[in-house]
């Protein structure tokens, strides 16, 4: 009886040592990712309309990027209604391997001209929006529904889309110098003598080409 009353003990406490080390684990991931993101996040709201030829059942979506320029994932993506939409990108971190630190080599935003300065510790990413036809009406989309690449503006002034893991800032030649809060940014960037940059959790009139 001692015996086994010493195994079953033995079990509970592997049990319980098992749990605490779960719970540890747990606490210690939420809190990297917390370290990670520079704490809230910001979401944005894009809407506006898409201009060109589209396919049947279209929904534009925001794909995150890889740094070879090619879409990762689908972060969000709405049907395309009468050439309207409007899309939330929530708050969330892109996923690893769309992210990069913040240098001045990682920046290839229009307008950004050398000298390149960057401030802040952050990891970035880049979101572009896709055209797609949604062929079993699913809501996102599959393999096989192919994507049209676009191009996005506001009057003249080109939309970045960008993520930052915490605040900071770029700056370049001719005046450029963007901001970035932790989260998604709206970046218009307005090329002209002089380069300006507007930043905004909210951009409505955006004009996407589905003809690049």
């Amino acid at each position: 009886m001692r015996g086994r009353h010493r195994a079953v003990s033995f079990a509970a406490y592997t049990l319980g040592m098992k749990r605490t080390l779960l719970a540890l684990l747990l606490a210690a991931t939420t809190s990297l990712t917390a370290a990670q993101s520079g704490g809230t996040l910001n979401g944005l709201t894009v809407s506006g309309t898409v201009s060109g030829p589209l396919p049947a059942q279209a929904r534009i979506g925001g794909f995150t990027m890889d740094p070879g320029g090619q879409p990762v994932s689908e972060l969000a993506s709405v049907p395309v209604t009468g050439s309207r939409f409007s899309i939330d990108l929530p708050s969330v971190l892109p996923p690893q391997r769309t992210l990069v630190q913040l240098r001045p080599d990682a920046i290839f935003w229009p307008g950004v001209l050398e000298p390149v300065t960057v401030q802040g510790q952050a990891s970035i990413a880049e979101l572009r929006f896709y055209v797609y036809g949604d062929g079993n009406g699913n809501g996102r989309r599959d393999d096989t529904e192919g994507l049209q690449e676009t191009s996005a503006f506001v009057g003249k002034s080109v939309l970045v889309v960008s993520f930052a893991s915490s605040a900071s800032q770029v700056g370049a030649a001719r005046g450029f110098q963007a901001n970035l809060k932790p989260g998604w940014n709206g970046l218009l960037i307005d090329v002209g003598r002089a380069v300006k940059v507007t930043s905004s959790g909210t951009v409505n009139g955006v004009t996407v080409n589905t003809q690049r």
